[in-house]
Formats: C-alpha cells, sequence, structure tokens
C-alpha cells in the first residue's frame, strides 16, 4: 500500500486503495456535466502501427466524462492522415486529428514565422502547443489533460486519477502532475529521471545554495512523467519548450505563474511501461544523450532567469558534484532494485552517469555561449495579440483537412 507522505512543498495525492476507478469516474462525470474535459495525445504516425496505442484507444472508448479527444499528428503524409482518420474513428467522443504536416497548418507555420513567432523545432514541444492551441481556440473545454501514445501498460483507471484533481471543483488544483514507479520486465527505469534529474538538483543545490525553485523540483516523485492535467485558464500564458525539457518546462512555469498550494502531484498507477529511447553515447542529437542535455539547458535557463550567475567554473563544479552524488544514489537505487527482486545493471547504469555528467558541461557551455537563446514557444496570448484571427483559422484549417481526407475517392 502506498504511503501518506506530504513533503511540506507540494500535494501529494496518493493511491490509498481505498476506492474503486469506478466511483472516481462516477464524479468525473458529474463534474463533466459543468466543467468539460478535453484529452489531449501527441502521436507520431509510427505509433499507429505500435502495440501501445490500440490498446489506448480500446479503454479511451469506455470513458464516458471526455467532452473531445485532441490528436495532434507528427510525420504523417496524406495517405496516413486518411488512415489516422479512420485509425482513431473507433473513439465514440468527439475527437478531431490535427495533421501537423498538411499545407494548411504548415500555411499556419508560415504566418507565425512572418510574425516573428517561431513554434520552434519539429517534435513533442510543438505537437502539443498546437494541440493546447486549438483548444484554447474551441473555447470550451474547462480542464485538459495530456499523456503518451506509447503507454504499454495504460488504463482508463490512470486517465481517471490524473484528471480528478483539477475536475473536481471543490479542489483548489490548477496543475496535476503524475507519477508512479517505473518498473517492467523485471528491472527498474526511469534512467534520466533517477540518473540525472535527481542528483543533479542535490547537486545544483550544494553549488549555488539554497534555492526555492530546487526544493520545489524534488517534490516531484517522477518530475519527467508526460502525464499531466491543467486548468484550461492559465494556459494562454504558458510557455513551453519545443525540446525534451518540456516536462521540466512545464513545471517551472506553473512555478512562475502558480501559487504553491494550486499545484499537486498524483499517483496514477502502479507500474508503467513505455517505449524506451536509446542512450545515444555517440550522438548527442538523439536519444537519452539529447534528453540529457536539453533537460539540463531548462533547468540552467530557468535559474538563471531568477539571478543565478553561472560560469565555467561553476559548471565544472556541478560536473564533479554531480557525478559524486550520482554514484552514491545509484548505490541505493542497486539495493532497492535488489531487495524488490528487479535487476539494475549497475556498470551500465554507471556509464550513463558518466555519459550524462559530460552532457552537464556541454549544456552548460551551451548556455554560456547562447545565454539570449529563447527555447520556449510563445505564448498564446502573444499570438492572438499578434494575429486574432490566427486561432479561428487554425480551426478552419483542421476542419478542412478533416473534411478532404474524409471523403472516400471518386
Amino acid at each position: 500500500m502506498a504511503d501518506f507522505h506530504q513533503n511540506g512543498n507540494v500535494t501529494t495525492l496518493h493511491n490509498l486503495r481505498s476506492t474503486t476507478p469506478e466511483a472516481l469516474t462516477h464524479a468525473l462525470t458529474t463534474f463533466s456535466q459543468s466543467r468539460k474535459i478535453t484529452l489531449i495525445l501527441p502521436s507520431l504516425f509510427s505509433e499507429l502501427e505500435g502495440d501501445a496505442l490500440p490498446e489506448i484507444l480500446n479503454e479511451l472508448a469506455q470513458v464516458p466524462y471526455l467532452h473531445r479527444i485532441v490528436i495532434g499528428l507528427d510525420r504523417a503524409d496524406g495517405d496516413q492522415y486518411a488512415h489516422a482518420l479512420k485509425f482513431f474513428g473507433r473513439l465514440p467522443q468527439d475527437h478531431v486529428v490535427i495533421w501537423n504536416d498538411s499545407p494548411r497548418m504548415r500555411d499556419i507555420h508560415a504566418r507565425l514565422e512572418a510574425l516573428s513567432l517561431n513554434a520552434g523545432e519539429p517534435g513533442k514541444g510543438r505537437n502539443v502547443w498546437f494541440c493546447l492551441g486549438y483548444v484554447m481556440a474551441c473555447k470550451d473545454s474547462a480542464v485538459v489533460a495530456l499523456h503518451d501514445c506509447d503507454i504499454l501498460t495504460y488504463s482508463r483507471e490512470m486517465l481517471a486519477r490524473l484528471v480528478y484533481p483539477v475536475a473536481n471543483p471543490n479542489f483548489p488544483y490548477q496543475l496535476a502532475k503524475g507519477y508512479y514507479p517505473r518498473i517492467a520486465d523485471g528491472k527498474l527505469g526511469g534512467r534520466v529521471s533517477r540518473l540525472l534529474v535527481s542528483p543533479i538538483l542535490i547537486a545544483l543545490k550544494k553549488v549555488i545554495g539554497d534555492r526555492d525553485y530546487l526544493d520545489y523540483l524534488r517534490s516531484f516523485r517522477y518530475p519527467l512523467s508526460g502525464e499531466f492535467a491543467m486548468r484550461t485558464a492559465p494556459l494562454p500564458d504558458l510557455r513551453i519548450p519545443s525540446d525534451w525539457g518540456l516536462e521540466i518546462g512545464v513545471l517551472s512555469e506553473a512555478w512562475r505563474n502558480l501559487a504553491p498550494q494550486s499545484v499537486c502531484q498524483v499517483e496514477i498507477a502502479d507500474t508503467y511501461d513505455h517505449k524506451h529511447q536509446p542512450v545515444s553515447e555517440e550522438d548527442t542529437a538523439k536519444g537519452l544523450s539529447r534528453m540529457s542535455i536539453d533537460i539540463c539547458k531548462s533547468i540552467f535557463r530557468k535559474l538563471a532567469a531568477d539571478g543565478t550567475v553561472f560560469s565555467e567554473e561553476i559548471f565544472r563544479t556541478l560536473k564533479a558534484t554531480y557525478y559524486r552524488v550520482a554514484l552514491d544514489m545509484l548505490e541505493g537505487y542497486y539495493n532497492d532494485a535488489a531487495m524488490n527482486g528487479l535487476n539494475l545493471d549497475r556498470h551500465r547504469e554507471e556509464k550513463i552517469i558518466e555519459l550524462f555528467a559530460t552532457n552537464i558541461m556541454q549544456a552548460g557551455q551551451v548556455f554560456l555561449d547562447s545565454p539570449a537563446e529563447m527555447p520556449f514557444i510563445p505564448t498564446w496570448s502573444r499570438v492572438h495579440a499578434a494575429d486574432p484571427t490566427l486561432m479561428d483559422d487554425m480551426l478552419l484549417a483542421v476542419a478542412a483537412d478533416t473534411a478532404e481526407f474524409s471523403q472516400p475517392p471518386d
């Protein structure tokens, strides 16, 4: 059974196994009568051909409280988009598939570029950003949730527990972050969270001193989870990164814009498994290697924005401190895994720690070389101020794509 510990910074909502998924669903169905709930699914076309997404749709088809499902589709051509419309057609809820690579959506991109508003590089961050813009343009949802499309252990209870804290009108929460143990196939997962994020936050505290922001991030049991739910009121002013720093970026924005009492983390699953990224030791532009650099840059930029002064000497010290802290923590993870009958390749994980230590220096150098770099996609408030018709035109573009590719060929 889960514990009931509270850390004092961010409220933790546990699964104490004292209610049922049916009770949560009944409550959410009641809440949804006056607080419409939308789910966002950022998806690659390749995920339509995997094992996870078909089962996710089977579970979602049984969810009665969703007002709309917005699917953002990346890396698809016209035939693949048409296939996606049929693939998601099994959903009984109102749903839409945004073809991010369509000519009409590229016209939307060009309008943004003409206004010097860069929507960022292709990837999950940009996909999510356009989906959020679509939800805001619809103007009919009070709550939006997001999760990935590669969850192999998905159940509809996961969504219910994720959404409940922000859908319940008696709760104060504006943002709910999901957490869970990363255990699959007899192994301890969550390598980037365990081997990079947790130790670097401790190392930063040792090197630059106490920061409320560091304590805030350390309060989250799994800060890199891809599952979160928000009330829609803060969305227009949300600045998110277009790179692998999305999850840390969203938490950082919550820290900047919301009161601590309006943020919570919620236990949404007993087990969780999804597609595992390669480490990519030889190429820092891919896999966990790139992810580690993007996450570090996101943290460094946030600290700098709050007044922290960085230098090469600080980054060298941070690298050494991180390396020692990470190895100490690995001892605890190894023992925890052994006691629970799980496998943990200690040599392999030490090699990953060495890679992350090198990438901390690389991320620091990138930050020092380009301190004015703007990694965030503009807020939708700014987009609307620059072009008040763009969001409505995006709705029309998506509707036109759907109409064109849903029709059977002559």
